[in-house]
């Protein structure tokens, strides 16, 4: 490990959600700003801030419901005008405790929360 380096030393590499819409719902993720990596038949792979990678996996059946993850952002009320603006019907911004947020559904019916950024001033 580089001594020089602040960063903690571990992080996620990997989230997953499951779609039985495999190509609209990776349409949804590029369209929110995920950058693609990879996609075949029964996958497909992105990348968000920091190097971990959203796992989409296609199913025959699903049962629509909260993402097991949520995403971040720097400005959470640019990002829901944005949202709006291209359509997705993000929910109102809820204030909480630690972050506000907002849900979005993407093509498949999952819910996923996106919350404003408490990200520190030390490097990440």
């Amino acid at each position: 490990m580089d001594n020089t380096d602040q960063r903690p030393p571990l992080w996620v590499g990997h989230i997953f959600l499951a779609t039985n819409r495999l190509a609209q719902t990776a349409g949804f993720m590029r369209q929110i700003g995920m950058r693609p990596v990879t996609q075949g038949d029964e996958y497909a792979v992105f990348e968000l801030r920091g190097g971990t990678h959203l796992v989409l996996s296609l199913v025959k059946q699903l049962t629509p419901a909260e993402a097991d993850f949520d995403l971040m952002v720097d400005d959470l009320e640019a990002t829901h005008r944005r949202f709006a603006e291209l359509g997705l019907n993000p929910s109102p911004i809820e204030p909480g405790k630690i972050h506000a947020s907002f849900n979005i559904q993407e093509p498949a019916g999952n819910r996923i929360r996106v919350l404003s950024s408490h990200v520190g001033k030390n490097p990440v």
